[in-house]
């Protein structure tokens, strides 16, 4: 098996080259076409899909692949290793030129995420990770907030998330911000920029797998909103919700989500 910094060097480069594709796209002009559901597909991430599979399966052939703008296949859930990739998350943030979007890439390995790498060419970050090897963005090293109340906490996220009827514990005053991309938001928190992302609904793996290691080698604590550790490669390839906090709030966070149902 493949040693996991070649692996992460692999992504890396290759993520770095998506991110100058999806650019140069966007400067020769986009075609826009909107998927089933109604959100908007560019031609910039097809051709970063394409070039994107092409090289990591030219480099790994023995590897999975699950990609959001790839038909999904169940020849995956053999694979003792897979890829995992988004080749723009914050498509809409792409298309309009503002900053929040990224190319995510994970390596994931009976169903945990062992190398991942967040590209955000637009801010020049790129975070990277492998397992038990710490959490680095634009090679120095990277740990989540130390905030121990959710009083005044920084949490990206939807601030009518809270106002749900479930909640029988409230909720201190927090500040929410929002980001395009599920991925930079998990990058976020793990370099302690903010304090916690949140989403009570279900997130396909492409968007969130890299960030999970990420933040967990950084020192935050990911799960679903009842407390449940994430799994990946999974023949449906989605996270139940998610929860990406700094150490200490995660319980707390937990705690007032008891009674809000999982989403299937």
């Amino acid at each position: 098996m493949t040693d996991l910094n070649d692996d992460l060097e692999l992504i890396r480069q290759a993520a770095l080259d998506a991110g100058a594709l999806a650019v140069a796209e966007r400067a020769a002009g986009l075609k826009i076409e909107s998927k089933v559901g109604g959100s908007p597909v560019t031609s910039g991430d097809l051709k970063v899909d394409a070039m994107l599979k092409d090289r990591l399966l030219s480099a790994r052939p023995d590897y999975g692949w699950l990609s959001e703008e790839t038909a999904d296949s169940p020849d995956r859930l053999s694979k003792k290793r897979i890829f995992i990739v988004d080749p723009i998350d914050g498509t809409v943030a792409y298309m309009k030129r503002t900053p929040w979007w990224c190319v995510p890439i994970a390596v994931v390995e009976d169903g945990e995420v062992v190398a991942a790498v967040i590209h955000a060419p637009e801010v020049d970050e790129t975070y990277v990770a492998t397992r038990g090897g710490g959490a680095w963005r634009n090679n120095r090293g990277i740990r989540a907030s130390d905030a121990d109340t959710l009083e005044d906490a920084s949490v990206l996220g939807d601030a009518r998330l809270i106002e749900a009827p479930y909640f029988d514990e409230p909720w201190p005053p927090m500040r929410f911000e929002k980001r395009n991309a599920l991925a930079y938001r998990m990058a976020l928190v793990a370099a302690g920029a903010f304090d916690a992302a949140l989403a009570l609904t279900p997130k396909w793996d492409w968007d969130v797998a890299a960030g999970c290691l990420i933040a967990q080698e950084a020192g935050a604590v990911v799960s679903d909103h009842h407390g449940r550790p994430w799994r990946f490669n999974r023949p449906d390839p989605r996270q139940a919700s998610l929860v990406c906090a700094a150490p200490a709030l995660q319980p707390m966070i937990i705690r007032r989500c008891k009674n809000v149902p999982l989403s299937t």
